[in-house]
């Protein structure tokens, strides 16, 4: 399984390229900015897994994502996000999400469930991964996420989820709707701004809210609020 790792900081970089050589049987190429990863993927006939650093400067991971996906059928991304793993509201089973300091042994456990993607696979992503990595980066614009024939759009500001609209509702109701889809895709866009505003609880308080009343009793614990 053919593996990139983009990361501007080269230190972390090699680390994460010499984990998985060292600890899987995966070829594993580096590169360093975004202009490299697209050159990389010209040259390339095949990639099933992108770990890439989230933003940097000059450099955004959904940007890089979004490219890379249209050029390989089936590539699965992993993100590895500025703001610190102690910062995280959630924790999420089965993340794609790596904070720092980054859990090798968790990483290494995503990179093998990466084996099981054929092309004609999904990019999915919890969906309480995906608002958490949003929120915590501060990210303004619009999230739009799929799940089947369902989508929605997420209006963010500075880190704040503004207003949230679905086919069905608008406002805090689509939000939790969003909120109940579990796996999704997404796509992230910074240049569209919240046509009105209508949420204003915090989304960590609306999220978790949500989640806890709809665990059913003997659901294995995905998601927990750290203490």
């Amino acid at each position: 399984m053919q593996l990139l790792v983009a990361h501007r900081d080269a230190e972390i970089g090699e680390q994460l390229a010499q984990m998985v050589t060292d600890y899987t049987s995966h070829d594993c190429d580096l590169v360093g900015s975004a202009p490299a990863a697209l050159d990389w993927a010209r040259r390339h006939a095949r990639c099933r897994l992108l770990i890439t650093q989230l933003e940097g400067e000059d450099y955004d991971g959904f940007a890089i994502g979004a490219a890379l996906s249209e050029i390989f059928p089936g590539l699965q991304t992993v993100f590895l996000p500025a703001y610190l793993a102690e910062d995280q509201r959630l924790e999420v089973q089965d993340t794609k999400v790596f904070p720092e300091p980054i859990d090798g042994e968790a990483l290494l456990a995503a990179i093998e469930r990466t084996e099981a993607a054929t092309d004609q696979s999904s990019d999915l992503f919890h969906v309480a991964d995906v608002i958490q990595m949003v929120c915590l980066s501060r990210r303004s614009g619009a999230l739009q996420l799929v799940r089947e024939n369902r989508s929605g759009i997420l209006f963010l500001k500075h880190g704040a989820i503004v207003h949230a609209e679905t086919t069905g509702g608008r406002g805090r109701d689509a939000f939790l709707e969003i909120a109940s889809w579990k796996q999704v895709e997404f796509a992230y866009d910074r240049s569209v701004r919240p046509p009105v505003e209508t949420i204003h609880e915090t989304w960590d308080a609306m999220l978790i809210g949500f989640l806890e009343r709809n665990r059913m009793p003997n659901e294995t614990q995905e998601e927990r609020r750290r203490a």
